[in-house]
């Protein structure tokens, strides 16, 4: 298996076999995020891809779940995509899950029809930022998505049959905008409808662009105690209007 720099994944994708379809992100503009900040995104040749399948399936008899990496390998075009699932389908036809990565840009220029087929040749569920439900943080850390192109790209792939894992950060409001970010939130959640969701804490690593607004001055983080209260507005969000509560499957929270 030949992979390229740091490679990231999911906790729930700890024991799965991990492909690399493409380097790097094709957002990686985020200022809290310090992943694939060393990588140059482009999308890796189906030879190479092919190399590491047929390299793992000679090292493991059973591969029930596949990730594809790194960030955002559902912007790859169709025909990409469709070779890949298929080489899973024919070569693991014991594997039960695959899933990717996948920013509300590369959802919104796939059309439902390619969504439908991705499914159809195996594509199980996609992992989206949503990071915050508040359109001002949102711009602030240059997601590049606003919470309408966030609930629209989850529309379409509920359409498709996909499953959705949505993340938010909680702490990413700053004390300037923490009520917002937390009502903001539990509100986009609860139109997104995932399936699952994790909430993660804010953490600033060494060399991000948020680390700089900080020593600044002009964003300043939150103490524990201040998160929890946050937390507490955001869950209180989710149940309000159509809410995750209303009529569907009960939602896993990850914290």
């Amino acid at each position: 298996m030949k992979y390229e720099g740091i490679v990231y994944r999911p906790p729930s994708e700890a024991y799965s076999l991990i492909v690399q379809v493409t380097i790097g992100c094709s957002q990686n503009h985020c200022a809290f995020c310090s992943m694939y900040k060393n990588k140059t995104f482009r999308i890796r040749r189906i030879d190479e891809i092919t190399a590491d399948f047929m390299e793992a399936r000679k090292m493991y008899p059973r591969v029930e779940k596949i990730f594809l990496a790194d960030g955002d390998a559902l912007i790859c075009p169709m025909k990409h995509l469709e070779t890949i699932l298929d080489l899973i389908r024919e070569e693991f036809p014991e594997c039960r899950q695959v899933t990717c990565y996948a920013s509300p840009k590369s959802i919104l220029l796939k059309t439902p029809d390619e969504l439908k087929r991705l499914k159809e040749s195996g594509m199980s569920m996609v992992y989206m930022g949503l990071e915050s439900g508040s359109e001002k943080v949102l711009n602030y850390m240059k997601k590049g998505a606003d919470p309408k192109e966030m609930t629209e790209a989850a529309e379409k792939i509920h359409n498709a049959g996909i499953r959705l894992s949505v993340t938010a950060i909680s702490g990413l409001g700053g004390r300037k905008w923490w009520k917002e970010h937390a009502v903001e939130t539990g509100k986009v959640l609860s139109q997104m409808k995932p399936e699952y969701v994790g909430l993660l804490t804010l953490m600033v690593e060494e060399g991000v662009p948020l680390e700089q607004e900080i020593q600044n001055g002009n964003f300043q983080l939150m103490n524990p105690y201040d998160i929890l209260i946050e937390t507490k507005y955001s869950l209180q969000g989710t149940t309000q209007g159509n809410g995750l509560t209303g009529g569907l499957p009960p939602v896993r929270f990850s914290m």
